[in-house]
């Protein structure tokens, strides 16, 4: 019931899209651009293409970020993310993390959904390749990713930890608690990076979990 209630308010974020023509993938727009697609075939034979292009960087200035499906090469609709787009046979649900886009899902009528794919030119579809060819290294990064962000959990925790039991009611129940680590500034703020960039990792991958990914954002 609540992921209906969730996908009606995303549906109602679609607007009208104006017609125009989904522009190419540029290796500048790398950073900030995501573009996935989908081919739909119906009983008739007839087949579509759906893209679903995200701005994210570009439409930061404006406190919000968009998405635009484009079918057939032609824009269809636009919406603020998280976003549910309405097309045949089901939605295509949109929505992003402080790191990236953590989902870009055909949700069919019937309950089953898959993954759009990612644009080959594309970070997402770059990084896709790269667990294609080199799977051994692909999964040695995301392990990588998961551990930096389990350890930025437990620095976390600790540093919300150890302020509360200096409350006196706290301290004086269960006595005082001494950090576990105690890092050096400059190894802190490595940290923070690396939790930064392993978040991302994961957002290129439409890898998402509340508790490692908000930590790392």
């Amino acid at each position: 019931m609540f992921q209906q209630w969730q996908r009606w308010r995303a549906q109602k974020r679609v607007e009208p899209g104006d017609g125009r023509m989904l522009e190419p993938f540029r290796w500048w727009q790398l950073p900030g651009r995501a573009l996935f697609h989908l081919a739909q075939t119906h009983e008739d034979v007839q087949s579509q293409r759906y893209s679903v292009d995200v701005r994210h960087w570009g439409n930061q200035s404006s406190g919000e970020v968009r998405a635009q499906l484009y079918c057939d090469g032609r824009q269809e609709a636009v919406g603020r993310l998280p976003v549910a787009f309405p097309i045949d046979g089901g939605v295509i649900e949109v929505a992003m993390s402080g790191a990236g886009i953590k989902r870009c899902h055909f949700v069919a009528e019937g309950g089953g959904e898959r993954q759009l794919t990612p644009d080959p030119r594309s970070s997402e579809g770059r990084r896709a390749r790269f667990g294609l060819n080199h799977p051994a290294a692909s999964r040695l990064v995301a392990a990588t990713s998961i551990l930096v962000l389990l350890v930025g959990i437990g620095l976390l925790a600790q540093q919300i930890v150890v302020p509360l039991a200096e409350v006196p009611p706290i301290a004086d129940r269960f006595g005082r608690i001494e950090p576990l680590i105690t890092l050096p500034l400059w190894l802190n703020a490595s940290l923070g990076v690396a939790a930064a960039i392993a978040s991302t990792e994961r957002a290129l991958r439409l890898r998402y979990h509340w508790l490692l990914d908000a930590a790392g954002n």
